[in-house]
């Protein structure tokens, strides 16, 4: 059994296979990360519950995503199954009690746990850039999206509010271009695409308020115990960049919002980072740097991260260099990059003389592995061949049921579950134009001052009524004597003007007269 300070992963194995001693993580480098790898279908899920477990049973809350649906079991009491019996048995888990733990639910679409969102502002540039999958070009046109929406106070809260100012850049550009650079319409275009291929994926639903606060997901039971908070992500899944680009965002306001505590008895939370080979899956440099330097510095903020995968080769060697606690699930070797899996897992271990630590990651059977974890002084320890304990909740998902009582129970329920939609950029950009289109339809119908416009016709005769007095406005009376023009007479004038010799004028104004005497 583990003490106060530790978690009892399992028991590790002689080289005849019979019970050598317990394996344990201790609390006090439980925020000095870890690895749990494996093939499919070896145990790495189980080992994550059982570390979740004892995390809880620590006071310490946890942060986990449900891949597949059957991590939701660590909600609901256990049951007392032979092979699990079987299990405590040979590990020397006595007494083997079964228990439920609280369990919060979270859901980036609403349907199977409380919604849990991000505004476009904290997810910033850099992390949509990633999400969008944007060449450099539109990953600039965003960042000045940005830069434009804090110098003109315009709050980015949802999809729509980028949506809408990236259409009004497009109609600024050359404004803009003349301050930040050039901003071409097609990278709009661009991205607007982006978005709306996000809109059709559910991500809207992630996009908006109420954002999550990270204190609540580092809530701790009356009795003492820390909250399992699961994210549902079978169907996030469908969506592996968002999955991804979710789980670093929370990472990285977990790094922003705490505080330093240097090294704590125990972790303030765990975070278990699932397939995280996603993370790293065609990542530009910068965010792999990015989950470097969050790793590296967070563990002195008191969280500690776990990286669950099936190979180890996933995960970038700067990331796997911050994790001391491992525990390495069978791995097969059938092909050049699994051969190279195996030795690179067995490379990273602290040796041990009682066995080959490459052949024995071939032979490992289910729910067995080979552990490795911060002793004192924070020096790993010998690796070794361990059968890990069985876990107190259920194995296995729960019912629809099941979660639907334990999210209408649930102490945030009040708090997410309605989606708040304030004034924001969409909003504050639409009056803008509301406004300019009103100032410019009566600046077109404002009236004329009186004594007439700037602009003036001239009168052929009562055709226009424009500089006519009151007193004549809008008489049909024909003009006085020779002082005007008609329209004829002004005419003929023009046409006489434009002949040439003298007979021909003449001959032209002998016809036009006629013709203007006839009228």
């Amino acid at each position: 059994m583990a003490q106060e300070d530790s978690i009892f992963i399992g028991a590790s194995r002689k080289p005849d296979d019979s019970y050598q001693r317990p394996e344990e993580l201790l609390l006090k480098y439980g925020n000095r990360h870890g690895l749990v790898t494996g093939a499919t279908g070896t145990g790495k899920t189980v080992t994550l519950q059982v570390l979740a477990e004892g995390f809880s049973n620590a006071g310490v809350p946890v942060f986990c995503a449900d891949i597949k649906g059957d991590l939701s079991g660590v909600a609901a009491m256990g049951e007392p199954k032979d092979f699990l019996v079987a299990r405590a048995e040979a590990v020397k888990l006595d007494p083997y009690e079964f228990r439920e733990f609280p369990v919060i639910f979270w859901d980036l679409f609403g349907q199977q746990g409380h919604p849990i969102r991000a505004t476009i502002s904290e997810m910033g540039p850099l992390l949509l850039s990633r999400l969008m999958n944007l060449t450099d070009a539109q990953e600039g046109v965003l960042n000045i999206a940005f830069r434009i929406a804090d110098e003109e106070g315009l709050l980015l809260l949802d999809l729509k509010d980028l949506q809408a100012l990236l259409a009004n850049i497009a109609e600024r550009a050359g404004e803009i271009g003349s301050r930040y650079g050039n901003v071409t319409k097609p990278s709009v275009g661009s991205i607007q695409r982006s978005l709306l291929v996000l809109e059709q994926q559910g991500a809207a639903n992630f996009f908006g308020e109420p954002a999550l606060k990270i204190a609540d997901i580092m809530r701790t039971t009356a009795d003492g115990r820390g909250a399992i908070n699961v994210l549902a992500a079978d169907k996030l899944m469908m969506n592996p960049r968002l999955y991804a680009t979710f789980l670093l965002w929370l990472l990285s306001e977990l790094f922003e919002e705490l505080p330093e505590i240097g090294d704590p008895d125990k972790p303030k939370l765990v975070f278990f980072f699932d397939e995280a080979h996603l993370l790293f899956d065609d990542a530009p440099k910068i965010v792999v740097d990015r989950v470097e330097q969050v790793v590296r510095l967070i563990r002195s903020k008191g969280v500690g991260v776990y990286f669950v995968t099936q190979n180890p080769l996933d995960i970038p060697d700067t990331v796997l260099a911050q994790l001391g606690n491992r525990v390495q699930h069978a791995l097969r070797a059938y092909t050049p990059r699994e051969q190279k899996a195996v030795k690179t897992a067995a490379d990273t271990f602290r040796p041990n003389p009682d066995f080959d630590c490459a052949k024995a990651i071939t032979q490992l059977g289910v729910g067995e592995a080979l552990v490795s974890t911060l002793e004192a002084k924070a020096v790993p320890s010998m690796v070794q061949r361990t059968l890990i304990r069985p876990p107190s909740a259920r194995v296995g998902p729960i019912t629809p049921e099941e979660r639907a009582k334990l999210i209408a129970s649930s102490p945030v329920g009040h708090l997410y579950d309605e989606t708040i939609d304030r004034e924001s950029a969409f909003e504050m950009l639409q009056k803008k134009a509301q406004a300019a289109q009103q100032a410019q339809q009566e600046a077109q119908q404002q009236p004329q001052e009186a004594g007439g416009s700037r602009w003036t016709l001239p009168d052929f005769g009562g055709g226009n009524t424009q500089n006519q007095t009151p007193t004549t406005r809008g008489r049909t009376t024909a003009p006085r004597g020779s002082s005007r023009q008609t329209v004829a007479e002004a005419a003929i004038k023009s046409v006489v003007r434009s002949v040439g010799s003298s007979v021909g004028r003449a001959i032209v104004r002998g016809i036009l007269g006629s013709l203007t005497k006839g009228r």
